[in-house]
C-alpha cells in the first residue's frame, strides 16, 4: 500500500503491475483504486494520440470513446497539445481528431480551444516564436474544421500585423496559409482587409528582405487561390457541418484554462460517474455490453470458447452439421488472395499455398482465385500464369480444374469486359505455351460467324498471338499440324464447308497469322466450286442460222422453177446441173466461213460481255451480211439463166425434140411473161423475208434491253448486298477494338 499513497509523478508503473495493483483493490471507490485508474487513463490516452494517423482516424476515435473522456479531459487535451507541438505536420490529424470528438463533448472542445489561445497569447508577450506558431497552427486548422469561428482567425491576424515585426509577420503568413482558403470563403472581406494590410507593409520596406520575399509568395499563394494550401484534406472531412458545434471564443475571452484538470482528484461518487458515463458510451458506439472490463471479459470468452469447442465436438459426435452460409469458403478465398498479394514471386506464393494443407476439393477454389486475381489486374502479369504452371507440374491434380475452368471461361467469355478477356486469354495461352494444360481443350473452340461472337474472337485473337510470340510461327503451326491432334483442331480449322473454310482463313490472316492456314488454302483450292444453272439464252449464232437457212431455201426454190422451166431435153438439164454444180459452192463456202466467225464473236461477246449498243450492231452487220449473201445467189441464178437462154438460141440444133417444143420461136412470147412473173414471187418473198428479219431484230433486240436491265438490277443488288456486309464487318471491328 505505500506504492499506492506515494505520488508517482509520471513514474512509470507495468501495466502488469497495475492490473495487479488494481485486482488487490477490493474497494473499487476508494482513493487507491481512483489514482491507479487515472494514471491508466493517462497512459492510454497518450498511446493512443501518439499513433493517430490519416488512416486510422476513425478508429482511434473509436478507442477514445471507450475511455472516461469526461473525467480525463484535462489530460486528453494536455497530451494533445503537447503531440501537435512536437510534430506540427500531424496539426491536420489531431484537429481532425477534436473535431470528432466535440460532436460529442463539446466542453473538451471549448477547453482546448481556451488553453491554445492562452499559449497563443503567452508566446506573443514572450516573444517565443516556436509556442506562438505552434499554437496559430492549430487554431488555424480548428477554423478549418469549424470548431472555432473565423472571428478568431481575424483577431489574431489584425493582432500579429498591429505593430509589424519580422517574427510577427512571419508568424501571420504560416497562419494565413493555414486559414487563407477558408477566409476566402467565409469572409472575403475580412481576407481582403488582412492582405491590403500585408500589401502596406511591403511597401513600408521596413523590414527584412527575406521577410519581404514571404510576402511576395504568400500574394503568390492568393493569386493561385490557395491550390497547394487547402483548408480540410479529403481524408479528414469526417464530420458533417450540421453536425458540428462551433464555438465563439475571442482573445479577450480565453482566461481560465481549468489547470485543475491535469491533477488527480478523488471523486466521492466514482461509481456513479463511471455508469453514467458507460450509459453515454453506449449511447455513442451502439454497443450491447460494456468492454472497458476487457480483462474478465477476456478470461470469460475464453471458457466459453472451450466450452464451445467441447460442445463442438459432441454435436459432431451426433451428427454432421453442414454450413451453408460458406463461411469457410470466404475465408479460404480470403487468405488465398491475401497469400497471393503479400508475395514477393511465384516461387515463394506457391510455397505459402502449399503449406495451408488445403482439404479435399478445394483446388478448384485455389485455381478460381488465381484466375480471378489475374483478371482483375490492370496490365497481365506474368506471375500468376507461372504460379499457375508450377501448381500442374506439382501435382496433376491442378490440371483437370484448369481445363474445366478454360472451357467454362470461354462459354462466358461475353461476361468479361475488354481488360479482363486480355488478362484471361494470356494466362491460358501461357499454359498451353508450357503444357501445362492439354491442347486438347482446344476442341471447345469452332471458329464459324454462325457460332462464335465478338468477345469470343478476340478471345480467340490473343490466344493465339500469344501462342506466335512465345512459341513462333513455325513451331505453332508443326503443334497444330500434330497428327494425334488434328481432330482437337477441326473447330479451329472447318472443312465442312467452304464458307466456314474462308471465314477461318480470313480471320487467321486479318490478325497477322495466315501462315496457318495454308493447308485450309490447298483444301479450298482442290474442293469443287459450285456451279450455277444458267438460263438459255438466244445468241446471235441463232440469227445467222436463221438467215442462212432461210437464204438455202430460197435458193433451192429458185433453182427448182429455174430447172423446170428451163430444160426440154437431157442434155440441157445436164448442162444446168453442172452450170449450178460449178458455181454454187463458192457462196456455201462464204457461208461456213460466216458460221465460224460468228462463234468466233460469240464466245468472245460471252467473255467480255458487250453492251446493248454493241449486240444490236452486232446484229445488223449481220443481217446486212447475210441479205449480201442472198443478193449474190440471186445474182448467180440470174447470170445461169441468161446463159441458158442464150445457148438455146444461137444452138437450137443441139436440143432435143422436147426441149426444142418447148423452146421453139412460137413460145418465146409465153416464155418472157412467164420471166415477169417469177421476178414478181421472188420480189415478194424478199419482201416477206426482211419484214421477218426486222420484226426478228426487234423482238432480239428487245430481249437484249431485258437482258441488260436485269444485269443491272442483279449488279446493284450485289453492290447493296456488299455495302451492308462492308458495314457489318466494320462495325463487327469497332467493337472488336473497344
Amino acid at each position: 500500500m505505500d506504492v499506492l499513497k506515494t505520488k508517482t509523478g509520471g513514474a512509470y508503473i507495468p501495466p502488469a503491475k497495475l492490473r495487479m495493483l488494481q485486482q488487490g483493490i477490493e474497494d473499487k471507490s476508494s482513493t487507491a483504486y481512483q489514482r491507479l485508474a487515472w494514471e491508466a487513463l493517462k497512459k492510454s490516452l497518450n498511446g493512443l494520440i501518439n499513433k493517430v494517423n490519416v488512416s486510422n482516424v476513425s478508429v482511434i476515435v473509436r478507442q477514445l470513446f471507450r475511455h472516461n473522456l469526461v473525467r480525463g479531459r484535462g489530460l486528453f487535451c494536455r497530451s494533445i497539445m503537447t503531440a501537435q507541438s512536437a510534430s506540427p505536420t500531424f496539426t491536420n490529424v489531431y484537429a481532425c481528431l477534436i473535431s470528432v470528438v466535440n460532436t460529442k463533448f463539446p466542453n473538451i472542445g471549448e477547453l482546448l480551444l481556451k488553453r491554445l489561445i492562452i499559449q497563443f497569447r503567452r508566446g506573443y508577450k514572450r516573444n517565443d516564436k516556436p509556442s506562438c506558431m505552434a499554437a496559430a497552427k492549430f487554431i488555424g486548422h480548428l477554423v478549418n474544421q469549424q470548431v472555432a469561428h473565423e472571428v478568431l482567425a481575424l483577431e489574431i491576424l489584425t493582432l500579429l500585423l498591429e505593430h509589424p515585426t519580422e517574427d510577427s509577420v512571419e508568424v501571420a503568413i504560416g497562419f494565413l496559409k493555414e486559414v487563407g482558403c477558408r477566409l476566402e470563403d467565409v469572409s472575403p472581406k475580412g481576407a481582403h482587409a488582412i492582405f491590403e494590410r500585408l500589401r502596406h507593409v511591403l511597401h513600408e520596406a521596413h523590414l527584412d528582405k527575406r521577410v519581404q520575399y514571404m510576402i511576395e509568395v504568400m500574394f503568390q499563394v492568393r493569386k493561385d487561390k490557395f491550390k497547394d494550401f487547402e483548408s480540410v484534406n479529403e481524408k479528414l472531412d469526417l464530420v458533417e457541418e450540421a453536425d458540428q458545434f462551433t464555438h465563439l471564443v475571442t482573445l479577450d475571452d480565453a482566461t481560465d484554462d481549468q489547470g485543475i484538470l491535469n491533477i488527480f482528484k478523488a471523486d466521492q461518487d466514482y461509481l456513479a460517474s463511471e455508469d453514467k458515463y458507460a450509459a453515454l458510451r453506449k449511447d455513442i458506439l451502439d454497443e450491447s455490453e460494456d468492454e472497458a472490463e476487457s480483462g474478465k471479459e477476456d478470461g470469460d470468452n475464453e471458457d466459453e470458447e472451450e466450452d464451445e469447442d467441447g460442445n463442438q465436438d459432441d454435436d459432431a459426435e451426433k451428427g454432421t452439421i453442414i454450413d451453408k452460409t460458406e463461411t469457410n469458403l470466404v475465408a479460404l478465398r480470403r487468405t488465398i488472395y491475401l497469400t497471393i498479394q503479400s508475395s514477393l514471386d511465384y516461387e515463394e506464393c506457391c510455397h505459402k499455398l502449399l503449406k495451408m494443407n488445403m482439404k479435399e476439393g478445394q483446388e478448384v477454389e485455389l485455381c478460381h482465385m488465381i484466375l480471378d486475381c489475374c483478371a482483375q489486374q490492370r496490365t497481365y502479369e506474368k506471375f500468376f500464369g507461372l504460379m499457375a504452371g508450377r501448381f500442374c507440374a506439382i501435382n496433376r491434380i491442378y490440371v483437370t480444374p484448369f481445363e474445366t475452368i478454360f472451357k467454362d471461361t470461354y462459354d462466358t467469355v461475353h461476361r468479361l469486359d475488354t481488360n479482363k478477356l486480355r488478362n484471361v486469354s494470356k494466362f491460358f495461352a501461357h499454359l498451353l505455351f508450357t503444357d501445362s494444360i492439354s491442347w486438347t481443350v482446344l476442341t471447345t473452340l469452332r471458329l464459324t460467324e454462325e457460332d462464335t461472337t465478338s468477345s469470343s474472337r478476340i478471345f480467340i485473337k490473343i490466344l493465339f498471338q500469344e501462342l506466335s510470340e512465345y512459341m513462333g510461327l513455325q513451331k505453332l503451326n508443326q503443334r497444330l499440324s500434330d497428327p494425334t491432334l488434328v481432330q482437337c483442331f477441326e473447330g479451329l480449322f472447318p472443312r465442312d464447308h467452304p464458307k466456314n473454310t474462308r471465314f477461318a482463313i480470313n480471320f487467321f490472316t486479318s490478325i497477322g497469322l495466315g501462315g496457318l492456314t495454308d493447308d485450309l488454302r490447298e483444301h479450298l483450292k482442290r474442293h469443287p466450286k459450285p456451279t450455277a444453272v444458267i438460263a438459255p439464252q438466244l445468241t446471235p449464232v441463232d440469227e445467222s442460222e436463221s438467215s442462212s437457212s432461210s437464204a438455202s431455201s430460197s435458193s433451192s426454190s429458185s433453182s427448182d422453177s429455174s430447172d423446170s422451166s428451163s430444160s426440154t431435153d437431157s442434155s440441157d438439164s445436164s448442162s444446168d446441173s453442172t452450170t449450178s454444180s460449178s458455181e454454187s459452192p463458192s457462196p456455201k463456202k462464204k457461208r461456213q466461213s460466216s458460221k465460224s466467225k460468228l462463234k468466233r464473236k460469240e464466245s468472245s461477246s460471252k467473255k467480255k460481255s458487250l453492251s446493248k449498243v454493241k449486240a444490236t450492231k452486232h446484229l445488223k452487220h449481220e443481217e446486212s451480211k447475210s441479205k449480201k449473201y442472198s443478193r449474190q445467189e440471186e445474182g448467180a441464178e440470174m447470170d445461169t439463166r441468161s446463159r441458158s437462154n442464150q445457148e438455146r438460141t444461137r444452138n437450137p440444133e443441139g436440143m432435143s425434140l422436147i426441149g426444142w417444143m418447148r423452146h421453139r420461136p412460137d413460145d418465146e412470147d409465153e416464155d418472157e411473161e412467164r420471166e415477169p412473173r417469177n421476178r414478181g414471187n421472188e420480189m415478194r418473198r424478199r419482201r416477206s423475208r426482211s419484214k421477218e428479219g426486222d420484226e426478228e431484230v426487234k423482238r432480239r433486240s428487245r430481249n437484249d434491253e431485258e437482258r441488260v436491265r436485269e444485269r443491272k438490277r442483279d449488279r446493284e443488288v450485289k453492290m447493296d448486298r456488299h455495302s451492308r456486309d462492308t458495314e457489318i464487318r466494320s462495325k463487327r471491328r469497332s467493337r472488336d477494338r473497344v
